[in-house]
């Protein structure tokens, strides 16, 4: 189970009295029918798209349809993550078959590999050393590791903020290139299952392409594809930490995730697309409260963060990205100084 817990001499603390004030709101009570409406709604979008796949055949007008399954399993993606969370079921059990089906089966990532990988952001969201979202690798989120790059990587770096957005057409082959590496771990539990239904996906997946469309069609669909599924869901996570103060590690639980994010505003059609993310700060303080329910949650932290003069931050979509890339610019400076 993915959880940022905050230990246990935390009793009597700041969280736990807003703790206190959310279980009396009922808020970390499960929502069945919600996610049973929302899993059929996806698992609809994904069977009909691959219809219209199927139907269409060897024609172009079947890019189209390789633009909207990059949406879909972009929201087949967000369901995993609430499955990770426990939010849909109670126990690990049917948490993780589901999330193997949504995650591995559907869209071709290992669940086991990101399940991991996202436990350690919680625990320690934008920490330099511990979050494995902020580690220096394509991308540079803290100076210190600008320095010294080189080359490509250097060049990069120093343009990173105008390359963010076409880098992350790069990112579904960047997490599939990830769970394949991972599986290659002896302590990663489940290896065989991993890695025999990423395989069952990705023999399904060629194999439609290669059988109903032309090679060049074939490659066409699956570029635009990616491309489409690697931007949204890079825009869906990009908003919530990026930009946001680097901990020292000395913060407690409640300041550490309150500090670190930033929800985003909007409405019915933002809460869809960002599949509940834009309340941040809510779902890194309480990782198993069902999704309809951090919206109800929010206005409960920020009035408790105002009480006990923690800053909360909560912006635009537009402002959210303005401050990602204007972080990622200033992290490439001390480069383009160096010309």
């Amino acid at each position: 189970m993915i959880s940022a817990r905050p230990p246990k001499s935390a009793t009597g603390s700041e969280f736990a009295a807003l703790n206190r004030r959310i279980s009396e709101a009922g808020l970390l009570k499960r929502r069945p029918a919600y996610y049973a409406v929302r899993l059929s709604v996806v698992a609809t979008m994904l069977l009909g798209a691959w219809t219209a796949f199927f139907l269409i055949g060897s024609s172009w007008w079947t890019l189209a349809v390789a633009a909207v399954l990059g949406l879909v399993f972009s929201q087949v993606a967000l369901v995993a993550h609430d499955l990770a969370h426990r939010q849909v079921f109670r126990t690990k059990a049917p948490s993780e078959r589901v999330g193997r089906i949504a995650a591995n089966i559907a869209v071709g990532m290992s669940y086991g590999w990101w399940m991991d990988k996202h436990t350690r952001h919680h625990n320690n969201p934008n920490h330099d050393d511990l979050d494995p979202d902020v580690q220096p690798e394509v991308l540079i989120w803290a100076s210190e590791s600008a320095w010294g790059r080189r080359g490509l990587k250097g060049f990069i770096t120093r343009h990173q903020a105008g390359l963010f957005f076409p880098l992350l057409t790069l990112l579904s082959i960047d997490l599939r290139i990830s769970s394949v590496k991972a599986l290659r771990h002896p302590g990663m539990k489940h290896r065989g299952l991993e890695a025999g239904l990423m395989a069952l996906h990705l023999a399904a997946y060629a194999s439609a392409l290669l059988v109903m469309l032309s090679p060049l069609q074939a490659l066409t669909f699956f570029l635009v594809h990616h491309a489409v599924f690697g931007v949204y869901l890079g825009m869906t996570f990009a908003p919530n930490h990026k930009g946001m103060p680097h901990p020292t590690g000395s913060e407690d639980y409640l300041r550490k995730q309150v500090l670190t994010s930033r929800n985003v505003t909007g409405g019915w059609l933002t809460d869809t697309a960002l599949g509940g993310l834009n309340y941040q700060i809510e779902h890194h303080l309480f990782p198993a409260m069902p999704t309809p329910n951090l919206k109800k949650a929010q206005p409960i932290v920020e009035a408790y963060c105002r009480e006990i003069g923690v800053a909360y931050e909560q912006t635009s979509l537009t402002e959210s990205y303005r401050q990602a890339l204007r972080h990622l610019h200033a992290v490439g400076a001390p480069l383009r100084g160096t010309r």
